[in-house]
């Protein structure tokens, strides 16, 4: 596939991940553990990402988690990687890489909800402002108005990380 359009770089990228941290860090200051869960998988590496930065950056514990959904079937089962009680009455931070529609956003944010939280926020390193569900994302790295026939994609190779528009 050829790259029509970047966007964003692995230089750009790092900072807006690195913003993303420090916005985390402010609205949990009063925390001591977050729990950053990223949906598979590429969320997950945004969430890997944002997880080292803020360990750089803060002193919360911080503990990873994936999060699965058939993104073709989201009514289907949604996996953790953390049974319900590791994050029962925590503050969680679902992350995606890209928010389209919002369809995976809403049924991972529909999985948390069975169990009582402190705080709940989601992340998304790109927002492309088509929602169909109410859903928003607390955190952005960039809001991208597009057209619904471009794709928006974000490709992450050792070296050569990138945000394309196609």
């Amino acid at each position: 596939m050829k790259d029509h359009h970047p966007i964003l770089n692995q230089e750009e990228i790092k900072h807006k991940i690195r913003r993303i941290a420090y916005q985390v860090y402010e609205s949990n200051v009063e925390e001591k553990e977050i729990i950053i869960a990223g949906i598979l998988k590429n969320g997950y590496e945004v969430a890997r990402r944002l997880e080292a930065e803020l360990k750089d950056i803060s002193p919360l514990t911080t503990t990873l988690c994936k999060v699965e959904i058939d993104k073709k079937n989201p009514l289907g089962e949604v996996k953790t990687s953390l049974k319900p009680e590791d994050y029962k009455n925590k503050a969680i931070i679902l992350v995606d890489d890209v928010l389209n529609s919002g369809t995976t956003l809403i049924y991972g944010v529909r999985h948390f909800l069975d169990v009582p939280l402190k705080q709940f926020k989601t992340a998304v390193l790109v927002d492309r402002n088509h929602k169909k569900y109410p859903v928003k994302a607390d955190f952005k790295g960039i809001s991208l108005s597009t057209s619904l026939s471009e794709t928006v994609k974000v490709i992450f190779e050792k070296g050569k990380d990138r945000v394309v528009l196609s």
